[in-house]
């Protein structure tokens, strides 16, 4: 095949890749708004879709791509099932930020805006369009660039995901095209492809989203209201131009205030579930089921050692990861004078996602001792590592402009900066990439653990390490056992719960004591 038309076939199929993407995208955007506001407006929701939303972007979602196939494909048509399928996927790796986005927005709009639109009796439907919708717009677009490039390690993982039978592989995506090029040795290709893969990464990074970035920047979310009548308009006129002009302190009529109560004062809320309530009823179901329903009681020992192993190789990967991205951030915080082109650099590395890597990964480590779980460990690493470098970075606009100054006056340095300034200033960015890198890590687990794909032939194992929980829900509902897939799930969720409730919540609370 000669190089033009190479690039023609990869071109072709990154487009079929990039049209699931943004029909995901988009797919993800109106379940966000519509979950979102639902939550931020709705005490009752908020209290149970916000806990719920919490653990699901946690969990390993790869392991019930299999199953989803089954179920689709026997709704759908063959190859318009299995295209279900994958946009069904992404649609779960994209969704929950966006959710938070939405949830963020609408929970600090300015009272005011409710207000006016109490007095001017907006409907439910026209405070979505006109005062919801707009608001949360540049959150969505904000948190739908993280989203694309959170389903790109779907998109590629689904395309070249095997169920061990090769009806249900996708016929045109550049994962599949890069698999097959790898693993044939056809490395010369391969790079052309990954070339061809940044290209479409970059080009929808400056062309879509970061002019969507600049029309919402501008977009100041204006409410417009249909006119009242005369002497409505005159009653409410000095009211509603205060309001848009964002003075803190109105006065107004006594009855517009009582009719503002009316709409605003919060009924009494009934008592309904928290996250540790989900926690402890999780546990609970777990110990009765291990107890009674003898599946479970016979293979949990397999699922702890399991879960135990995987545990073990995520956190050697976030300390390996801590310790390169932490120096790596300071010297571009505090030091580098040319921190925005190493930025730049950095996002595109960051859009190349692991699992694109995988084939050549596993080829350059062939032959090595324990080559499984150098393979292992690499996708972790890779997983994660941008997570905690960008949520560091992100810090920035909260650390104290003088600080380099007071370093500068008092000449702090070396180890006295680390103790002192460097480590309080990017500690609480770490937490929150911390958060999310190792989420992303036990969301690798399925790939990094056990990798099959139907390009190579039906069934055919990449890599596979002895033993690990990405590993047992991948084989586990591959071959069937449905018992122990969700007792693998059910352990799994209990142990992110444990750990979000019992370490991250308690730094997070920490940190903020201490910046008080």
């Amino acid at each position: 095949m000669g190089i033009l038309s190479l690039i023609g076939l990869l071109v072709f199929d990154t487009l079929a890749s990039w049209i699931r993407m943004f029909i995901a995208l988009g797919a993800s955007i109106l379940l966000g708004l519509g979950i979102g506001i639902y939550a931020a407006r709705r005490k009752t929701a908020e209290k149970v879709v916000i806990p719920i939303v919490d653990i699901l972007q946690t969990l390993p979602i790869l392991a019930f791509f299999p199953f989803v196939i089954y179920v689709i494909v026997a709704t759908l048509p063959g190859y318009i099932g299995i295209n279900a399928a994958v946009i069904f996927l992404i649609i779960t790796s994209m969704l929950w930020n966006i959710i938070f986005g939405v949830y963020e927005a609408v929970k600090t709009l300015p009272q005011e805006f409710l207000e006016l639109a109490a007095l001017y009796k907006l409907n439910k439907w026209k405070r979505l369009a006109k005062i919801y919708v707009p608001a949360s717009m540049p959150k969505v677009i904000d948190q739908s660039t993280l989203s694309f490039a959170i389903g790109l390690f779907y998109l590629v993982t689904s395309e070249i995901f095997s169920t061990a039978n090769s009806t249900y592989a996708v016929k045109y995506g550049i994962g599949v095209e890069l698999t097959k090029l790898a693993i044939s040795n056809n490395f010369a290709a391969y790079a052309i492809g990954i070339a061809v893969f940044i290209a479409f990464v970059v080009a929808t990074r400056l062309f879509f989203f970061a002019k969507l970035e600049k029309y919402y920047t501008r977009y100041n979310a204006p409410i417009r209201l249909k006119p009242l009548s005369q002497a409505r308009h005159r009653q409410y006129a000095a009211f509603a131009h205060a309001i848009v002009t964002h003075i803190p302190r109105i006065r107004f009529r006594t009855e517009n205030k009582q009719q503002i109560e009316r709409v605003y004062t919060p009924k009494p809320e009934k008592k309904i579930i928290s996250s540790k309530a989900i926690g402890y009823a999780l546990l609970s179901v777990t110990i009765l089921l291990i107890l009674f329903y003898r599946p479970f009681s016979a293979n949990e020992g397999t699922v702890l050692a399991s879960l135990a192993v995987s545990f073990a190789r995520v956190w050697l990967a976030f300390a390996l990861i801590t310790i390169i991205a932490v120096p790596l951030v300071v010297y571009l915080l505090f030091m580098s004078k040319h921190a925005s082109s190493y930025l730049l650099l950095f996002q595109i590395l960051a859009s190349i996602p692991a699992t694109i890597l995988l084939p050549i990964i596993v080829t350059a480590l062939k032959g090595l001792p324990m080559h499984d779980e150098l393979v292992a460990f690499t996708v972790y690493f890779l997983s994660g590592i941008w997570y905690v470098v960008f949520s560091t970075l992100a810090n920035k606009a909260y650390i104290p402009s003088n600080m380099l100054e007071v370093k500068r006056i008092f000449g702090v340095r070396g180890i006295e900066a680390w103790k002192k300034m460097y480590f309080y200033a990017i500690l609480p960015g770490l937490i929150t990439g911390a958060v999310t890198g190792i989420a992303a890590e036990w969301n690798a687990s399925i790939v990094a653990e056990y990798f099959t794909t139907s390009a190579i032939g039906s069934g055919a194992v990449i890599t596979s390490v002895g033993i690990g929980i990405g590993k047992l829900l991948d084989t586990s509902l591959d071959s069937g056992n449905l018992s122990l897939m969700l007792l693998g799930l059910l352990n799994l969720t209990i142990m992110i719960v444990i750990i979000n409730r019992f370490v991250w919540n308690r730094l997070y609370r920490k940190i903020e004591a201490v910046s008080k």
